[in-house]
Formats: C-alpha cells, structure tokens, sequence
C-alpha cells in the first residue's frame, strides 16, 4: 500500500463496504450491490467511478470475468489499518475464557488449552509457541519400561510443569533398572538445573568410567535423553487446522495443501513468531505479508504473552484473508492476556 495514498469520505465508505461484504460471503461485489448496501445516495454510475478509481490505486480487482469486485491485499491492509472498528469481547465470554485457563494447571496445559481456545472461538486454526524453559529445575524424574527397547520418561520441574517423553534405548530395561535409576537421580540432583543435571552426568561417566555401577550407567543413559532438549518439547502447538478447510471451497486444492505444509516444516511458522514475540500488541500479516510460499489468501494474526513482564512466547490464528478482523483481533489479544495471567500464577 502507498503510504501517501488517502481516501476520500466516499470512497473509503464504499471500500469498507465492499470489505465487509466479501468477508461476509467470499463472493465479487458489483456496484448496484454496492449502492444497496453503502446507504449512499448515489448512482451506480458514480460508484463504477469511484471503484476504478480505487483499482488504479491497487485496493481492489475484478477477478476473472466477473463484474464484481474484491479487495486485494493492499484493499485489506488499507481496510485494517484506517477503516476497522474493533470489536471488543464481552466481560461474560471472559470470565469463561479464564476458567478454561485455569492456573493451577501446568504449562503444556495451558499452551495447549490457550490454542484450542482460541481456536474454538474464531473457527480457524490456533496456533501457540511453546516458551523454551531456560531454567527448569528438577522436581521429579519417572522412568517406565515400554515394549521394543522404548522408555517413558515423565519429567516433573519447576512447581508443576509436566514432559512426558519416549526414549528409544539401545536395548531393553527392566523395572528395578529403571526405578533404581530414577531414585538416584531423584535424591541427587532434585532442585538442580536440569542442563546442568544432564552435563555433570556425562562428566561423571567420562571421567570414572570403569568405576560407574550399573545403576549409575543406566541412569546416564535414560537421564541422558531425557533431559536433552531434541524433541523435548514441541516449538509449537496448532489446533483446528480443519477448519481452513471450510474457508477454501472456492480455491485450489493446492493452496491448502501449502498451508499445511507450513505447519509441518515449522521453520517457517518459528520464523514468524520470532518477529512477533519482541514486538509488542497485536500484529496482523495478510497474505503474502506472512513471508510463506504458497500462502495465498490466508492471515495471521498474532499477539504475544507475557509472564513477570517478560514476553516468553506468542498466541495466534491462520485463517482466510477475508476474516471477520474486528472479532477475531480482540479474542487473540485477550487469549495471549489471559494465558499469561494464569501462567504468572
């Protein structure tokens, strides 16, 4: 969009008429519609004018063959940035929305109860980074032997942030094995860094190795994996992907499978969240904006959360260029507040 470029009463009426309009139904919107809708009294003559004059400026398009008109991503970034009015959420839906966020569950929980959340309430896909826990201490370490050479790791740290983990072992563990380990590790390192849990045990293998018992060893081997940070925990959590699915009966089938896609490589979506997480409010990225091949007529909308005043990961949506932004803006901004709050306690 050109920074220069403002509209006049009129044309910015009818532009965020017609905006309003296609999110409503996806569909071009022709100018007797226009003149229907806009409660302006003017001709249909006058409208055609005022909508060529918008398309010179690149803020609408008549797709294909049809007389209508839809807005480009210029069309929306001018609409969101000067001719939205924000809708806020109702005090009634929050106090809900708090009570689903409930503080005394731990961090997954949350991350993953804030992403159904926000999913749920917009129909579109909720998406939330996971904080990386850059001092986890150790609370408790459980090891549980699984058939072909599998462990279950359950890592309790902090005051009740839970990690359930799979180990595949290079060969297969019995129950004592596993529950002598764990008391080891659970008398001598409870309170402690777990990094630094991880390095002095390696350190302690490598420097005594013939003198390390087997309980020792064992311990080294499933401790080892368990408290490494490769797959510990997932960067992000999505929820409701499906519901892209509705968005898109009137564009091709390759598009969809580019936005999934995305969330499968994560580099992308990672790098995203990562211009958000040091910026503060909401950001908003229609269409191409996002930076991600193939995204289309898809946005973002982002927001990020905050515990003990330092922003520690980001809260968003994917969904149609075409969404209704005065409702969805409000329910990210104070989702990413509230799973905040509850983290903070």
């Amino acid at each position: 969009m050109k920074k220069s470029l403002v509209l006049n009463d009129r044309a910015a009426i009818l532009l965020k008429q017609l905006v309003a309009s296609y999110i409503d139904d996806g569909q071009p919107v022709g100018s007797k519609q226009l003149a229907q809708d806009a409660g302006l009294d003017i001709s249909s003559a006058t409208i055609r004018n005022v909508m060529c004059g918008l398309e010179k400026n690149g803020l609408v398009v008549s797709p294909h063959t049809s007389a209508g008109r839809i807005p480009t991503e210029q069309g929306l970034r001018l609409f969101v940035d000067n001719l939205l009015e924000v809708q806020p959420v109702e005090d009634k839906l929050i106090s809900q929305m708090q009570q689903q966020l409930d503080p005394d569950k731990d961090m997954a929980e949350l991350v993953n109860q804030a992403s159904q959340l926000v999913s749920e309430m917009t129909q579109m896909a909720g998406i939330v980074s996971v904080p990386k826990q850059t001092n986890a201490k150790l609370r408790h370490i459980e090891f549980l032997p699984l058939p072909d050479k599998r462990v279950l790791a359950i890592l309790v740290t902090n005051e009740k942030d839970v990690q359930n983990k799979i180990l595949h072992m290079h060969r297969e563990y019995t129950p004592d094995e596993l529950q002598h380990a764990a008391n080891l590790l659970n008398q001598k390192f409870t309170g402690l860094d777990v990094h630094e849990i991880r390095e002095n045990l390696l350190n302690d293998l490598h420097h005594s190795r013939q003198q390390v018992d087997d309980v020792m060893r064992t311990a080294v081997e499933v401790a080892g994996q368990a408290l490494s940070e490769d797959g510990a925990q997932p960067e992000f959590i999505v929820q409701g992907e499906t519901n892209l699915v509705r968005y898109n009966e009137n564009t091709n089938r390759e598009q969809l499978q580019h936005l999934f896609e995305i969330f499968d490589r994560k580099r992308e979506m990672l790098g995203l969240f990562d211009r958000c997480v040091h910026e503060d409010g909401v950001k908003i990225f229609i269409g191409h904006e996002a930076g991600f091949e193939g995204f289309g007529d898809c946005s973002v909308i982002t927001a990020p959360y905050s515990v003990d005043g330092q922003t520690i990961g980001v809260l968003g949506v994917i969904g149609p260029a075409r969404m209704h932004y005065d409702k969805v803006i409000s329910v990210v901004d104070i989702t990413a507040r509230l799973l905040g709050e509850a983290l903070d306690h």
